[in-house]
């Protein structure tokens, strides 16, 4: 045994300490493997998240092209209703000018 510093404990010798230096390192390696478990917990709650997002997104990707689907559709059925209405007011004001004008004769 070499020699020893002051106030420095001797190592335990014999077979008690292999016994709690085994204890120890079963409970190392239990922890170990729990950090572990919990760290591909962790990456797979990570991965769930991401695809999640992603799943949302998309879904509002479609519900706004539909809406602005549906939008278009209107606006292309109310520019049709528009167009022969603009046509009855064009002939509107021509008979108008035209019973003015007798008007004054």
């Amino acid at each position: 045994v070499g020699t020893m510093m002051p106030g420095e404990t001797p190592p335990p010798a014999g077979p008690a300490a292999a016994a709690g230096a085994c204890t120890n390192c079963g409970i190392l390696q239990q922890n170990i493997n729990a950090y572990v478990a919990a760290l591909i917990a962790l990456k797979q709650k990570m991965i769930d998240g991401d695809r999640l997002l992603t799943e949302y997104q998309q879904k509002c990707t479609d519900i706004l092209y539909l809406e602005i689907s549906a939008l278009r559709f209107q606006v292309e059925q109310m520019l049709q209703k528009i167009l022969p209405l603009e046509k009855c007011q064009e002939e509107l004001g021509s008979l108008k000018a035209e019973l003015e004008e007798k008007k004054v004769c």
